[in-house]
């Protein structure tokens, strides 16, 4: 086959796949690690790379869960709450293998909205790869993310634009 057409088919498979149907199976550190390098392949105007990503698993994981369980409580008015929606934050979040926060950074060399096309290609580089290894993914920006900057460690030319779960399928 082709590089083209192979290149052509992945793209035409490319989904975005929820964690209700992920598995309980570990994706390997190696194809973590392939689809992270993917992203850094992505095209950026003056090589500035302001992709930042932040893993988490395990333990991390279950904290980030956790908080973000909290800010959506913290932050909706009491008639507003939805305890459906509490759960699923932390089933989401939990139900993932591996979750990865994306986070641009703004080198103030180029307009911002570069560096947030940089990052988004980083992204779909991201899915490209999971899928062409038969993980699960989808690139979730919920408004809470803007109360998660301690946890991120984002700095002030920094904005976190949401969370990328993966799991086996």
């Amino acid at each position: 086959m082709k590089k083209a057409e192979v290149l052509k088919e992945i793209i035409e498979q490319r989904r975005s796949i929820f964690p209700k149907d992920y598995t309980d199976a570990e994706i390997s550190q190696e194809v973590i690690d392939e689809i992270l390098h993917s992203a850094t392949l992505a095209p950026n105007h003056k090589r500035t790379k302001p992709w930042r990503f932040k893993i988490f698993k395990g333990e991390e994981k279950a904290k980030l869960a956790s908080e973000m369980q909290t800010i959506y409580k913290a932050t909706q008015p009491e008639q507003l709450f939805l305890e459906k929606k509490y759960n699923d934050i932390g089933f989401k979040i939990n139900k993932a293998n591996v979750v990865v926060s994306i986070v641009v950074n703004f080198s103030g060399m180029v307009p911002e909205w570069e560096e947030i096309a940089a990052t988004s290609m980083a992204v779909q580089n991201m899915y490209l790869s999971c899928t062409a290894n038969n993980v699960g993914c989808y690139w979730s920006s919920p408004k809470i993310v803007d109360h998660l900057k301690e946890s991120l460690t984002i700095e002030e030319n920094q904005k976190c634009l949401g969370l990328f779960y993966m799991g086996e399928v």
